[in-house]
């Protein structure tokens, strides 16, 4: 295990310039109280004052950018509309059709091999997982995560994942994306890290890029994206997920932290913490990202968020690269939330209002 990284912020987002001198004049439209003065937004529209944690669904942090409360929001055009402050309501769900969904998801045209998503295998037995083996160094292995055995469970799965992609703007993408005028792929080094990174183990790595091939046949993770009138868009267990399995890799576009220090995008990822500040890169899954998006953050420093954290977060070195990975970290059941640390060891990120 590589050391923790030094403190300091995912996006280090500057304080906007609405905050007025005569913000204690200010109160919120939903609770009527004008405390917790830097946490209250004053609408770029009317001009109004809402907390953040009074917001449906909450916003983690102060926006950078215009914001626009939820009645300017719904009647300015799209351009200048908040997409946090405008999903207040439930999304329009993506058809439930397989050729529509084979189609969003590019899935490969073909049988499927039962086999490899841990069902039965051509002779009609069972496929037996291997059990966790414990080396001298007791390092356990990750697991493969088991798709759900019904292709209607299947469908609706990725339905709802679709659903989420569609009303937030963006293309599904399973793996690491390089544009043009952000980071290119060379400056993607774990050599690189702050401490140096652990690197993935080679029996791991062969269980990631079996997921990402399940991913690729429509086998998805057993996973149900649902819209919460309080978190938004939040991931829920479609079955039983044993500890150690590999959810999902975090994935979007690579770009350098430089270039997003005033971001106000709340699904940034920290990718790499390098020694130069300059060459250090962030996840932005705003634009093309998976399922690993709207997995939500805990505050894991109180006793609540550890009690209901159920994923952790790791970095890895892969074959040079940096990866990051969100897997299971106890036995998961059907119809549980997922929760992974979103602050890790950066205890500045201001996560006291994530529930």
């Amino acid at each position: 295990m590589s050391p923790a990284p030094q403190q300091r912020r995912r996006t280090r987002a500057r304080r906007p310039a609405r905050y007025r001198d005569d913000e204690d004049e200010v109160r919120c439209e939903a609770c009527g109280s004008g405390d917790a003065a830097a946490e209250l937004l004053l609408c770029d529209g009317c001009d109004r004052g809402l907390h953040i944690f009074c917001l449906r669904p909450i916003l983690p942090r102060v926006p950078a950018g215009d914001w626009f409360c939820p009645s300017c929001s719904s009647a300015a055009s799209p351009a200048k509309s908040s997409s946090a402050a405008a999903m207040t309501k439930m999304p329009k769900e993506f058809p439930l059709v397989q050729t529509k969904i084979v189609d969003f998801f590019k899935i490969q045209r073909g049988p499927v091999s039962a086999a490899a998503a841990g069902g039965e295998t051509p002779e009609g037995k069972k496929r037996k997982r291997k059990a966790l083996v414990v080396s001298k160094k007791k390092s356990r292995k990750l697991l493969p995560f088991i798709p759900s055995e019904d292709p209607a469970s299947r469908l609706a799965q990725m339905a709802s994942l679709a659903t989420a992609l569609t009303a937030t703007g963006a293309a599904f993408s399973d793996r690491l994306t390089y544009v043009p005028g952000m980071a290119p792929r060379s400056a993607n080094r774990a050599a690189l890290e702050a401490g140096g990174m652990q690197v993935l183990p080679r029996e791991d790595v062969e269980a990631l890029n079996l997921c990402k091939r399940m991913m690729e046949r429509g086998e998805c993770p057993p996973l149900l994206v649902v819209f919460d009138p309080i978190e938004g868009f939040t991931v829920e267990a479609d079955r039983f997920i044993k500890d150690l399995t590999i959810i999902t890799e975090y994935v979007g576009d690579v770009d350098y932290l430089r270039n997003r220090e005033h971001d106000d995008g709340d699904s940034m990822m920290t990718m790499l913490s390098a020694a130069l500040p300059s060459k250090s890169l962030v996840i932005c899954p705003d634009k093309r990202s998976n399922i690993a998006r709207f997995i939500n953050g805990i505050n894991n420093h109180t006793p609540a968020g550890r009690k209901k954290q159920n994923l952790k977060c790791v970095r890895f070195d892969v074959d040079g690269e940096c990866r990051v990975l969100l897997v299971a970290n106890r036995d998961i059941s059907k119809g549980e939330r997922l929760y992974y640390d979103y602050n890790g060891s950066e205890h500045e990120y201001p996560t006291h209002h994530f529930v």
